[in-house]
């Protein structure tokens, strides 16, 4: 007995036609609006813990900054430290842009 059947080779895994790679069409979006809720989620947590750390850290602390004198819990004073530092670095990086983007137009 002979068999009409031709046998079908086995489908090469290296031509990109594997069974479980998603077909384009069904591929997940990526959007700004995605990337803006991963951003939100995040920042929340990222909030979170600042408040744990904050209400962690109630006891007061003496500050004196030049002609100025305070008392304020240390988990904010330290809050604030790091928002001043980030305020500082956003300020000099900001003037380079400038003054690279001066050179850049007169070059």
């Amino acid at each position: 007995m002979t068999s009409d059947a031709v046998p079908t080779p086995d489908p090469d895994p290296r031509a990109g036609s594997t069974p479980n790679k998603p077909s384009p069409g069904k591929r997940a979006l990526r959007t700004r609006a995605g990337y803006t809720w991963v951003s939100l989620v995040v920042a929340a947590i990222i909030g979170i813990i600042v408040l744990i750390f904050i209400l962690q850290n109630l006891d007061q602390v003496h500050v004196s900054l030049f002609f100025w004198s305070f008392s304020l819990p240390l988990g904010v004073t330290v809050l604030l430290s790091v928002i001043a530092g980030a305020l500082v670095m956003g300020l000099v990086g900001g003037w380079r842009i400038l003054q690279l983007r001066r050179v850049a137009r007169r070059a």
